[in-house]
């Protein structure tokens, strides 16, 4: 069985084991996409948040919304502040519908476990949780843009940001690529979102390459997302930096860190590189490293 294949079996397994496709989800009169809707209304949602986050179209969320109006469980309104927006909330029956939901769901679960002897259900939480590290990676787009793209300068503005709270001198964002450099000098901006189908989700990281030379480029301005750290997505962001200017010709790469920022340097160390010294007159670049292809 090929990979492609196993994952897709364990995802039958999986569904399976839940009761996710049956049309009495935990013993309950409606099935798990009418469930899961009322568990993400909360308190109250609008419905172009709910369909983003649920990544429905209209007209199957408004299936369902109908549905849960029936059963006297939700009602849709305009919002209080803005009547163009329209909000889905919970009626009473709504939220006690949530909080038996929300009971026979831990007691589902508290069963499973208590199968599992405690060595074994720490194995399966932690299982979980690398699973769920992977699909977070395997969510991550990595796309090439302008540098003066609005979502790339957001990017280079909280890494400037982070780096003006780390430093002990601070950050001066003039440090930064200039809006439309790379088109000047050559070079690529890449930047990392997240299950990226709307424009302004928001960035999970970002990352340059520029020419120093007819052979060598300088790495710059790698950053990620702190919500997205420890997925390995620096690494990836490297990768592709790295690859983006062999293909364009170039086979040295050099990149300058602050000794603040000991993460970076041991990731430029375990990718490849070698400690050289300093190649440009950034005050910032205390530590300055060279990989050669």
């Amino acid at each position: 069985m090929d990979q492609i294949e196993r994952v897709r079996d364990f995802n039958r397994y999986y569904t399976r084991s839940l009761g996710v496709l049956g049309d009495h989800y935990l013993g309950l009169e409606r099935p798990w996409s009418e469930s899961r809707l009322l568990f993400e209304i909360g308190d109250g949602a609008d419905l172009r948040d709910l369909r983003t986050r649920l990544g429905l179209d209209s007209g199957y969320l408004s299936r369902m919304l109908r549905s849960l109006t029936d059963q006297g469980l939700v009602e849709v309104r305009p919002h209080d502040t803005d009547g163009r927006v329209r909000v889905a909330v919970p009626t009473a029956d709504g939220r006690a519908a949530r909080a038996e939901l929300d009971d026979r769901a831990r007691g589902s679960v508290e069963a499973m476990l208590g199968r599992l002897t405690p060595r074994q259900r720490d194995r399966l939480i932690d299982a979980q949780e690398q699973v769920r590290r992977l699909l977070r990676m395997a969510a991550v787009e990595i796309v090439a843009v302008p540098d003066d793209d609005p979502a790339a300068r957001e990017c280079l503005r909280r890494y400037a940001a982070e780096l003006d709270t780390r430093f002990p001198e601070g950050y001066d964002e003039s440090a930064l690529l200039r809006p439309g450099e790379l088109a000047e000098t050559g070079g690529e901006f890449l930047l990392a979102k997240e299950g990226a189908k709307e424009d302004d989700r928001e960035a999970a990281g970002c990352g340059a390459w520029q020419p120093l030379s007819a052979d060598a480029v300088e790495i710059r301005h790698i950053w990620i997302n702190p919500a997205n750290r420890g997925l390995g997505l620096g690494r990836r962001i490297l990768d592709r930096l790295e690859s983006g200017a062999q293909a364009s010709g170039y086979r040295t790469f050099r990149l300058g860190t602050h000794t603040s920022l000991p993460e970076a340097a041991s990731l430029y160390r375990s990718s490849g590189y070698h400690e050289i010294p300093a190649y440009s007159d950034s005050s910032y670049n205390q530590l300055n490293f060279e990989k050669r292809t």
